[in-house]
């Protein structure tokens, strides 16, 4: 989004009075928002993302078909292309107890039903400021920044650049009423065998068409299991999706670099490669 662009949303909610109310309520304490599409279900409204690319979606927690957490999920794996960002989100919802210790951090925001002018206002406020903040890292690329580094978190203060999946993951946890469990062992195939690879011992995940590239300091191995299942079942604090198709381990994060457009790239300790950083996921880079 440009500085100057109008910003546009969409709007996903099973109740049509909830969405009037919602659109209503938006214009009273954003006027400049323009919403571009409404979506009653789960599967709607990652359609309505995929289409319209808008800035922002408002996602009812309880749909049919797909969940809101389902649907955010769904829309974080869209693939946009390298000149689009994935919409920042906002959860509607009537649980609150779901709600306070998850989007207390920060990365996605969340209105109790129904949603109170007052509420929205502080909503709308803080979206304001990471838009301009989008706009101003894309009018510093466009300009020439060139910089060679960026500032990287560590791996012990991890929790603080939350990636909206990270985010999604402590959701879901939280409405499920479990708590979240994630592999400890790869199975990956060597030749006839099945060997076991430690997920500490692992550096990177890519995509590769029908299988994932896992990538350990010594050797590189296949597994059948693809990248979406994978950002559910590593911890998502240690295991960064900076893109699409790739998931670092954070430990193993040197530093990241940009090229003359802009474009950002992960760089691994004691290794030559390079992994492509999407838009999307630039904000796990950003200086805290």
């Amino acid at each position: 989004m440009s500085l100057s662009k109008t910003p546009r949303a969409v709007i996903a909610d099973d109740e049509r009075l909830m969405r009037d109310q919602l659109r209503a309520r938006l214009h009273q304490v954003w006027p400049e928002l323009e919403i571009v599409a409404e979506a009653k279900n789960g599967l709607e409204a990652v359609q309505a993302v995929s289409e319209h690319l808008p800035d922002v979606i408002f996602l009812d927690i309880r749909m049919p078909g797909l969940t809101g957490i389902e649907a955010a999920k769904e829309i974080a794996q869209l693939d946009l292309g390298d000149e689009a960002e994935l919409p920042e989100m906002v959860f509607i919802t009537a649980y609150d107890q779901y709600a306070i210790d998850a989007f207390e951090q920060g990365v996605v925001d969340y209105v109790l039903k129904p949603a109170e002018p007052e509420r929205l206002k502080l909503t709308a406020d803080r979206l304001k400021i990471r838009l301009m903040q989008r706009a101003s890292d894309l009018s510093g690329h466009v300009m020439g920044d060139t910089r060679d580094e960026a500032k990287v978190p560590t791996p012990k203060n991890a929790l603080a650049p939350h990636s909206v999946q990270q985010l999604l993951h402590l959701l879901t946890a939280q409405l499920s009423g479990r708590p979240a469990h994630y592999l400890s062992w790869l199975q990956a195939s060597v030749g006839q065998t099945i060997q076991m690879v430690a997920v500490e011992d692992v550096l990177y995940c890519v995509s590769d068409e029908k299988y994932t590239r896992v990538q350990t300091a010594k050797q590189e191995f296949l597994i059948r299991k693809p990248i979406k299942e994978l950002v559910d079942e590593l911890d998502p604090a240690i295991f960064w999706q900076i893109h699409r198709s790739t998931l670092v381990n954070a430990k193993a994060i040197a530093g990241v670099v940009r090229d003359e457009r802009g474009r950002q790239a992960v760089v691994l300790n004691g290794r030559s490669e390079k992994l492509q950083v999407s838009r999307s996921a630039s904000q796990l880079f950003r200086s805290m």
